[in-house]
């Protein structure tokens, strides 16, 4: 049986359609013309186990004719050796497919096994932390001090070392709150991940965060919870820095105003004197807007999601505004009060960030921050340092605390001060589902003592 030729084939038409060619060895061919062009189908005819049988080699012109032959002779050394080159092919292909899947697994397992802080770190975002500021601080802190010395590292690598290079960093910037704070966020984020898969599985050391001792990180004479309260003096000797930083300033000429000591803005004024005679926290005051203060009647409504707590449990506020406290809102009110908020952004569309008024304030107590440097476009002076620094640095939040402490020593009880500061009151679940008193009038009463006693201060 002569060989077939590549010129036999090119010389096929469409009139040889289903013309069936064959040469030595089993080849055979069969001819099929079409839209495209002459194809020709070609396939190695054997018998194994006694049964006819065939295998597909390709077609031409797709594959040459040399490649055809190359393909049925490899098929007929299987058939010599008893292997059904079609089953064998078969065989090759799930091999393949099972080597790819195994790649594709192997591959997984080791991204898996080497997730890092990064990844948990969002993970825990999306799905383990849910803060009032919808997590911008944890963004913020975390991609300060955390990511950048951390982020990249394998959990199932990471250490308590690593942990503690960290909070040295900021310990090294004389942050010893931020350092407990930041030692507090990684250990709910690690102990989040050593329970859910699969950051688990990375944890199989154990969490390095139970090793952290961060009392071993602190100056000797930090304390956890502030106990600063402003003496009388104090409240006396901050209303005069006030009135004289006013006072210097306008009297610098044009020429010196640039380069002096200016005043503190009369909102961050405002909001020091409201905190104090109304017991609100900075943040809630500097989220609040001009639609809660009713001028009227002397109130201001504080709504549960601008409190502070655990979602579920934050509770609305109102606020008793005594004469003194009415007239920082109002004074507040000529500088603000064409916005919709107390505190209004650079844009007007928003509040300013919460921690405004605090960084104000510390910019000019800075002596008592650990600075390499001056932070570009902040204030940078002891202006507001009370007692020549005797008592430390003074906070807002200390104004909260001043003022409960004001109440405490004019005779108001002490459920009704946890009252005006809005606090969770403990004790039996249902006596506080069945006793629904407001104490609106115990609290008006104790708001009005408290203003009436910082009016006599100043």
């Amino acid at each position: 049986m002569a060989k077939l030729t590549v010129k036999q084939l090119e010389a096929l038409t469409a009139m040889d359609d289903g013309k069936t060619l064959r040469e030595d060895n089993g080849l055979v061919a069969k001819v099929r013309a079409g839209v495209r062009g002459v194809t020709v189908l070609f396939r190695y005819e054997f018998k194994l186990d006694g049964v006819k049988r065939d295998y597909r080699l390709g077609s031409w012109p797709k594959k040459t004719l040399a490649q055809i032959r190359t393909n049925r002779d490899e098929a007929k050394a299987s058939v010599a050796k008893g292997i059904d080159p079609t089953a064998a092919q078969k065989a090759a292909r799930i091999e393949a497919q099972a080597a790819i899947a195994s790649t594709i697994a192997e591959a997984e397992r080791q991204a898996s096994e080497n997730r890092t802080v990064n990844e948990l770190f969002e993970a825990w975002l999306d799905d383990g932390v849910s803060r009032q500021d919808n997590n911008a601080e944890l963004r913020r802190s975390f991609g300060k001090d955390v990511l950048p010395l951390i982020g990249k590292k394998p959990l199932r690598a990471l250490t308590d070392k690593d942990l503690l290079s960290v909070l040295r960093t900021v310990k090294a910037r004389g942050l010893n709150r931020s350092v407990v704070i930041l030692n507090n966020d990684l250990g709910q984020m690690l102990r989040w991940a050593e329970k859910r898969k699969p950051w688990r599985t990375l944890m199989a050391d154990g969490n390095p965060a139970d090793l952290v001792d961060v009392k071993t990180l602190l100056d000797s004479d930090y304390q956890e919870e502030r106990e600063r309260v402003l003496s009388a003096e104090e409240i006396r000797e901050l209303r005069d820095i006030f009135e004289k930083l006013e006072a210097d300033y306008a009297a610098l000429p044009a020429g010196q105003k640039y380069s002096g000591i200016r005043p503190v803005n009369p909102r961050v004024q405002c909001a020091v004197w409201i905190c104090l005679a109304t017991l609100c926290r900075i943040g809630e005051l500097l989220q609040a807007e001009w639609k809660h203060v009713d001028f009227a009647t002397g109130h201001w409504f504080i709504p549960a999601q601008n409190t502070k707590g655990h979602r579920g449990k934050r509770q609305d506020h109102h606020v008793f505004l005594s004469p003194f406290a009415l007239s920082q809102f109002k004074r507040l009110h000529q500088e603000t009060g064409h916005t919709p908020f107390l505190f209004p952004n650079r844009a007007g569309d928003s509040h300013v960030n919460t921690k405004t008024v605090s960084k104000l304030i510390g910019d000019r107590q800075c002596r008592f921050k650990n600075r390499s440097k001056p932070l570009a476009g902040r204030h940078n002076d002891d202006s507001l340092v009370l007692a020549n620094g005797r008592n430390g640095a003074w906070t807002p939040h200390d104004m909260r605390r001043t003022g409960a402490t004001m109440m405490q020593a004019i005779g108001v009880p002490l459920d009704i001060i946890d009252r005006c500061q809005n606090h969770l009151l403990g004790g039996s679940k249902v006596r506080r589902h069945y006793l629904r008193h407001d104490y609106a009038k115990e609290k008006a009463e104790a708001w009005q003592l408290l203003g009436e006693h910082i009016e006599r201060l100043l």
